[in-house]
């Protein structure tokens, strides 16, 4: 994407609901240009459309919440690629971070065990998926339930990759309670569990606990990172690794 669409996407996403007169006054530009770039976006599936609005998609939308400080989180799955082995077996569970790092992994022979459809779709052509069915959640394109238990115990992997949407003293937390216990099985079946997540999840609180502090081996973040945050992770135990920003 061009920068002013890329910086248009983070400011509606931001803001949540933006009308068109707002953002043209915000860059600088006509209300003309301000519609032709939210077509556009609006065509990939980042933002939607309302009379005279632009409004941020879906919080499970991957597209837009990948596009959402792109290059930031960038780093951070480049940073997680070193931690994996070519040709290595591994569970990447869904989010922004993840899927990048999944991107990462495309190109050397690495095997993904994922409930991630989009994930499966995105690096299917170039690599091999193991996709775990179950219900499926359309929103966020993963798949979540008993099934995706029974699907997991044929599986042990040395390296398991997880997103998160907060962090307290007590541990990992989420957004969905099915999707939290998938990963809780998933962690059950890999010998390290590693969290991919920019440094602003960790001053958030989750609906729903996910993993113990315990249970993960790694933290990958940015350099934005509450020092007291990164006290309390390693203080726990876990790995803090802070990619380039």
């Amino acid at each position: 994407m061009a920068d002013r669409q890329t910086q248009l996407l983070e400011y509606v996403i931001e803001h949540e609901r933006v009308d068109v007169a707002a953002l043209s006054e915000r860059f600088g530009v006509s209300q003309v240009t301000i519609r032709k770039d939210l077509d556009q976006l609006e065509s990939r599936g980042l933002v939607k459309r309302e009379h005279g609005y632009a409004v941020a998609p879906d919080q499970d939308n991957l597209l837009g919440r990948m596009a959402y400080h792109y290059e930031n989180k960038l780093s951070i799955a480049t940073t997680a690629r070193s931690l994996v082995s070519p040709g290595a077996t591994v569970m990447i569970e869904s989010g922004s971070c993840c899927a990048l790092l999944a991107e990462q992994l495309a190109g050397q022979g690495t095997q993904i065990i994922t409930n991630s459809s989009f994930i499966a779709r995105l690096v299917g052509e170039r690599t091999q998926v193991v996709l775990l069915g179950g219900d499926f959640q359309a929103s966020a394109e993963v798949c979540v339930g008993p099934m995706v238990a029974e699907a997991l115990a044929a599986f042990h992997v040395s390296d398991l990759f997880i997103g998160i949407d907060g962090f307290t003293l007590a541990g990992f937390t989420g957004r969905n309670h099915l999707r939290a216990a998938v990963v809780q099985e998933m962690a059950t079946r890999a010998e390290r569990v590693t969290v991919l997540s920019e440094s602003a999840k960790f001053g958030r609180l989750g609906a729903v606990s996910l993993l113990p502090t315990t249970s993960v081996q790694r933290v990958v973040t940015d350099a934005a990172l509450a020092s007291n945050e990164k006290k309390s992770l390693v203080d726990a135990g876990v790995e803090v690794l802070l990619a380039d920003s």
